[in-house]
């Protein structure tokens, strides 16, 4: 089985989930949230960095899928995601994992068919996906929302490297 890493990035919220997968069956492994505390944005970002290096250690991930910037009307708001990204970026790097980044609309197109859908649909197909008992919080659905989307993306070349 592959094991992938989703990544839902934000600076005061960070979704993550990790799932397994043949690329055809998929396979609920585990998934949080990093919530850094307040502070300057240089801690914040260390917080990012450091919480979710130790998710690599402990989780051991053959890739990692991430959530691309959007244009946002607010260029702070889009310059402080895009911190927040190059820090959890970062942290993949230093472990030597391979960093695929999907569009929120890709995201969802690839989980409900749909680019335009909305959360809660994107939360009931993860969770019927995965064969959840309970539909994950936001942040996490769309965590794993992007693993998911990695491994329908990556189907046949995933099978290729788990046989």
């Amino acid at each position: 089985m592959f094991r992938i890493l989703g990544i839902d990035p934000g600076l005061r919220c960070t979704g993550y989930g990790v799932i397994e997968t043949d690329g055809h069956r998929h396979r609920y492994i585990a998934s949080g949230q990093i919530r850094p505390p307040k502070g300057s944005m240089a801690s914040r970002l260390g917080h990012l960095h450091r919480e979710l290096g130790g998710q690599l250690e402990v989780h051991q991930p053959h890739c990692v899928s991430i959530e691309t910037s959007f244009v946002a009307l607010n260029s702070g708001i889009a310059l402080k995601l895009g911190q927040a990204r190059g820090a959890l970026i970062s942290a993949c790097a230093l472990c030597d994992l391979e960093v695929h980044e999907y569009s929120p609309r890709a995201m969802k197109r690839s989980i409900t068919g749909l680019g335009q859908a909305e959360k809660d649909q994107v939360n009931f197909m993860v969770q019927l996906l995965l064969n959840l008992s309970a539909p994950p919080q936001a942040d996490e659905a769309d965590a794993l929302g992007l693993a998911l989307c990695h491994a329908h993306n990556q189907g046949t070349s995933l099978q290729e490297l788990v046989s």
